[in-house]
């Protein structure tokens, strides 16, 4: 293996683990900022100017506070839970371009740890496997809540995974490639070749798929905000219930990234104003994940299963039909 290529892939490795790791915090602050705006309150003030340093106080409690092993839990699964959560998320963002290629000190540099030729199965396949964190978080704790959050989970997971896949499906027959850095090229004609204006019915139930996909309102259905308890990671504390957080937080940043890449261009034709453009893309769709926490309730477990298997899934699947007859005619 060349050693340029493995420095290369270790050092990218590296930057996203830290740069997503401090933006699931910095994400945190500006999601109380701006749901404090739309609810005509101030969010957090007191540290530091405006709050800015609320990030560093939450981050140095988490660090610092005890890990508590309750008693009566089933204690290699329990702790190794919040892992699987977070590092499916870090995973997951391995086929994903973040920015174009560009030179460096007369070196060109991919900003995607692995161009594979099924990125888009990966990035879906593993964000999948992070269901595995709640639900063995929920069924190793020793209450019946945080088992009954894991699983109403999994009933759930089926469904919009299921939706996931489908709405997908027709972009991929038009593209003919599973690789994000294809779909951009497919698009790097311009706005006019965006996939949203050939597939909107994907790019809808995609993006409606992605809010359940990151567990977010109004499919915030693990641990939803009314309740009492914390869901799954009711008995956990420190910085394991972090991981469960950072996981949450990274996924939404990863999703809003991959869904500019797939249906509104992507970074273009990899000019600087086309990475500009991508990146306000991904600052819109994560600002979107916040504005629907602050206006819209979540729904029930039994109506997100009416809606993925009576609603959406149809429509996905009659959207391929209709992609294929046109492809073919």
């Amino acid at each position: 293996m060349d050693i340029a290529y493995l420095i290369e892939t270790v050092i990218k490795v590296v930057v996203v683990l830290l740069i997503f790791s401090a933006l699931a915090g910095i994400g945190t602050y500006f999601e109380r900022k701006v749901l404090a705006f739309m609810q005509r309150r101030l969010g957090p003030m007191n540290v530091g100017p405006y709050g800015l340093l609320q990030v560093a106080a939450d981050g140095v409690k988490l660090f610092t506070k005890e890990d508590i092993i309750p008693a009566n839990v089933v204690p290699n699964i329990f702790k190794i839970a919040p892992v699987i959560t977070a590092a499916t998320a870090f995973m997951a963002a391995a086929a994903i371009p973040f920015l174009p290629e560009f030179t460096l000190l007369g070196y060109t540099v991919h900003p995607i740890v692995a161009d594979i030729n099924i990125g888009i199965l990966y990035i879906l396949g593993i964000m999948g496997v992070g269901l595995y964190g709640p639900l063995l978080g929920g069924m190793a704790s020793a209450n019946k809540f945080s088992l009954l959050s894991a699983a109403r989970g999994a009933a759930v997971f089926i469904s919009y995974e299921v939706v996931t896949g489908l709405s997908i499906l027709a972009p991929i027959m038009m593209v003919g490639s599973l690789s994000l850095i294809d779909f951009n090229k497919y698009q790097a004609g311009g706005i006019g070749d965006w996939v949203v204006w050939s597939q909107p019915v994907a790019f809808v139930l995609f993006w409606i798929a992605a809010f359940a996909e990151t567990g977010r309102t109004p499919f915030h259905l693990i641990a939803n905000d009314h309740e009492i308890i914390d869901g799954f990671g009711t008995e956990y504390s420190g910085m394991r219930w972090g991981l469960f957080f950072i996981g949450e937080y990274a996924n939404m940043f990863f999703i809003s990234f991959v869904i500019p890449l797939l249906f509104l261009g992507g970074y273009g034709d990899g000019s600087l104003l086309g990475a500009l453009g991508l990146l306000a893309k991904m600052a819109f769709f994560f600002f979107f994940f916040l504005w629907t926490r602050a206006a819209w309730p979540d729904i029930r477990p039994d109506q997100l299963m009416w809606l993925c298997w009576k609603v959406l899934m149809p429509i996905a699947v009659i959207n391929i039909v209709i992609t294929g007859f046109v492809m073919m005619f």
